[in-house]
């Protein structure tokens, strides 16, 4: 006799908010204790990102540069000093800020955090360091545009907010020729400071700990915050195609211009774009891949910037299916408009968010991030169970609306 699964409650994702510490430099230092793990990691987060800077590539280039030779150490030095100890470094940058990781041992916390310091207070830019680093950029940016994702990708924010705009604009790869040693000094010292950032820490984390974390923060200038630098008025394409000789595939974006996760309704968003494309079942991923072959995959997504927010969907196929593809994918978007999803493909929908969720928090280091994201949105953790109970309420006519 065949017998249903039992159908269980499911779990409240409930996460402790961090401790906030408020450093005599004014830097904010977040800890989030997990004394059962023995590692920890140290994410530092600077208002430094690309829309920041006056010199073309100058925000990502001061920030992957900050390990290439310090005061002290040389770049040699500094990796293998990282390495002798298990320790990882990270560097992110985007339109709005840089992302500065350490992971370690516990019980290399402090060796590791002599290292950071060096890194983090007394990056010295040697200039070959740079001549190399701008030469490899260079050619990497030349070989990454010959590609039709890259080039779509570029386009796509150029004609959702324009090519003047700090989150459209686009630099030719002679760019990197004009960045010179001066401008990145000169974007670290303006914006690597206490008043440009805050710190998280999460993982084993003790009194020895908390000393040496203060004891690195503290030490970054307590300067004024830099001024928020003025967006021109955003400026929209409907449409944009290039042609790209030879090649077998077309990069299609698709998008439409919304608003930041602060707005009401991004949660509900999210449940959108999880139904249309957020998922291998998903209504795209069963119309071009499933139904049609079009494509390997496709997705969509929100994306939240610090001022603007957006939906796009992503996607490449056969350049001769190109415009079968854009046709279903419009008519998948206004079959979600007109038609009243199903509560069973709703609630598949929802399990896989909140899974998903569960499954980003299952440690220490994902806590942290998703931490991180709260503190940009000007939130503590609790909004997490606030937008899982968000997610569990949406009902088929609020996906439709």
């Amino acid at each position: 006799m065949k017998q249903h699964p039992v159908t269980t409650a499911q779990p409240t994702i409930e996460i402790a908010d961090a401790e906030l510490l408020t450093l005599r430099n004014g830097m904010r230092l977040y800890l989030l204790p997990a004394n059962e793990f023995a590692v920890m990691r140290l994410s530092l987060v600077f208002r430094a990102g690309s829309s920041r800077q006056q010199v073309p590539f100058s925000a990502s280039a001061t920030a992957n540069l900050l390990a290439e030779g310090s005061e002290h150490m040389t770049a040699r030095e500094i990796s293998e000093q990282l390495d002798f100890h298990g320790s990882y470094f990270d560097v992110n940058t985007d339109r709005d800020y840089a992302y500065i990781s350490f992971a370690m041992l516990s019980k290399f916390v402090r060796p590791t955090l002599e290292v950071a310091a060096e890194i983090l207070l007394h990056p010295t830019f040697p200039e070959e360091e740079v001549e190399t680093y701008r030469l490899k950029r260079k050619q990497r940016l030349k070989i990454e545009r010959q590609k039709v994702d890259v080039r779509a990708r570029e386009a796509f924010a150029e004609a959702m907010f324009g090519a003047e705009h700090p989150y459209g604009e686009r630099f030719d790869e002679e760019a990197y020729d004009r960045l010179t040693r001066a401008d990145i000094v000169q974007f670290y010292r303006a914006h690597y400071t206490a008043a440009n950032a805050f710190a998280v820490c999460s993982g084993r984390i003790g009194e020895e700990e908390r000393s040496a974390l203060c004891a690195l923060l503290e030490q970054f200038p307590a300067t004024e915050p830099t001024p928020r630098p003025a967006f021109p008025p955003i400026r929209q394409q409907h449409a944009v195609r290039l042609k790209h000789e030879g090649a077998v595939q077309s990069s299609i974006r698709i998008g439409r211009l919304l608003f930041p996760r602060e707005h009401p309704d991004f949660v509900g968003m999210q449940v959108v774009a999880a139904a249309l494309g957020g998922y291998f079942g998903s209504r795209l991923m069963q119309n071009l891949r499933e139904e049609h072959g079009f494509t390997y995959g496709v997705i969509s997504a929100m994306v939240n910037f610090e001022r603007e927010g957006y939906l796009a969907i992503a996607t490449q196929v056969g350049s001769e299916v190109t415009e079968a593809a854009l046709t279903e994918i419009h008519a998948e978007i206004e079959r979600l408009r007109s038609e009243r999803m199903s509560e069973e493909e709703l609630q598949l929908v929802k399990n896989i968010m909140t899974g998903e969720m569960m499954r980003i928090l299952d440690g220490p280091f994902g806590i942290a991030d998703v931490t991180i994201e709260n503190i940009l949105c000007g939130r503590t953790n609790a909004v997490i169970t606030e937008n899982v109970e968000r997610i569990r309420r949406t009902t088929p006519e609020e996906v439709q609306r």
